[in-house]
């Protein structure tokens, strides 16, 4: 045996272990990784807010605290807010079952010659097995939900944590960085973070805007429909339908619907048309004229990256995707070098007015300077005098002038 394989034998199985340990090291730590994740966007995100109160001689930390007290603030009596009015339509709907059921059972009976009653079918729907496995998979499941919202209650406050310390210790992360890297590469990190920072932002800017635009459209349909509490469930429709990655459209138009539906069940339906409508011109007209302009990328790159994005991460990814993928084009491109673009209808898209004119008239000049140069070439013999006098290699040459 060479004196070198044991020792190559042992790198490999070192080398496998270091592996296997550091992909199972990765997989435990993945919830943690993106918590700090998001908590980084969202400190680049609240950067500009922060910086501007840190250059009017307010301390960064403070600064912080009070752009996160400012939406915590808002977040909870929006909630509230909220939630009191759904409590309220609730009840109202529970109150209400019986008059509803009353006039669906007596459409069918009109329509289908039925002979229902509403007594009937509840003592049915209370004795059916459906509703008995329902209710006691309902209480199996209390605890599931319960740990799932504690979990959700504390994977919360870790982003919110990160982001603080990201937010207030931005310039102290950015020193301890540029300290272990060169002065070329420092400003190439600093450049770097700089653009992330506007890019995160005018993402965030895009969609406040199409959440207003959307609160302001939903608010005209509910308010002209009669439907109650109409400015929160325009908030709710413009924020959720906005900053809720892939669901977001269905969660923030099932609530108005509901809502609705206690006024009039057709209404319920008006408001299904309408979200449905406006999904599509916003998908299509509204979203990507204003994602482009201000992330600046291609809408194509912006809806590929959200698909790439929600396959990686979910959720996470789509959010994250658009000023993550802008970031890195607008850093990219400062190390591309460009040229000038040639003057071609096939480069330019359009073809000129006398692009045509030219062509022919270039096809006729060189079908003349092909016929002039085969009459040059012919043997000296060919110029011998005919019948009438003249010969046949001035003829030619006649011929050719004309042509």
């Amino acid at each position: 045996m060479p004196r070198w394989l044991p020792r190559a034998m042992m790198l490999a199985l070192a080398l496998i272990a270091v592996f296997q340990l550091g992909s199972w090291a990765f997989h435990q730590l993945l919830g943690l990784l993106i918590n700090i994740l998001i908590a980084f966007f969202l400190a680049l995100a609240i950067e500009p807010a922060v910086s501007r109160m840190a250059s009017r001689g307010m301390r960064r930390g403070l600064a912080t605290f009070l752009v996160f007290l400012g939406l915590a603030i808002a977040t909870i009596g929006f909630v509230t807010l909220l939630g009191s009015m759904l409590a309220e339509q609730l009840i109202k709907i529970v109150e209400d079952f019986p008059a509803y059921l009353d006039s669906v059972i007596n459409w069918i009976n009109v329509h289908f010659d039925t002979k229902l009653k509403r007594l009937d079918v509840q003592e049915n729907l209370l004795r059916s097995d459906w509703l008995r496995n329902y209710v006691q998979n309902s209480a199996t499941g209390v605890l599931d939900v319960s740990g799932q919202v504690l979990g959700g209650l504390f994977r919360l406050l870790t982003i919110a944590l990160f982001s603080f310390y990201f937010a207030a210790d931005g310039p102290r992360m950015r020193r301890a960085m540029c300290s272990v890297l060169p002065p070329a590469k420092q400003a190439e990190v600093l450049r770097a973070w700089e653009i992330a920072v506007n890019k995160t932002g005018g993402y965030i800017y895009s969609r406040g805007l199409m959440a207003l635009i959307s609160g302001i459209a939903h608010y005209i349909l509910l308010e002209w429909l009669g439907v109650p509490y109409a400015p929160v469930l325009a908030v709710w429709v413009g924020l959720v339908s906005q900053f809720i990655p892939t669901v977001g459209t269905y969660l923030a138009g099932a609530l108005p619907m509901l809502i609705a539906f206690t006024v009039d069940p057709w209404y319920a339906l008006w408001v299904l048309l309408f979200v449905v409508i406006y999904q599509q011109f916003e998908n299509y007209l509204l979203q990507p004229k204003l994602t482009a302009r201000s992330v600046d990328i291609h809408p194509a790159v912006a809806f590929g990256s959200v698909i790439a994005g929600t396959a990686l991460l979910g959720a996470v990814g789509a959010l994250i995707a658009i000023p993550a993928v802008a970031t890195l084009q607008a850093f990219l491109a400062t190390y591309v070098k460009r040229y000038e673009v040639t003057d071609d209808p096939r480069v330019q898209g359009r073809r000129s007015r006398g692009s045509r004119s030219d062509l022919l008239a270039r096809v006729r000049r060189l079908r003349a300077r092909k016929l002039g140069e085969k009459a040059a070439a012919e043997p000296a013999e060919a110029s011998s005098p005919t019948d009438d006098g003249t010969d046949e290699a001035s003829r030619r040459t006649t011929a050719s002038d004309r042509a």
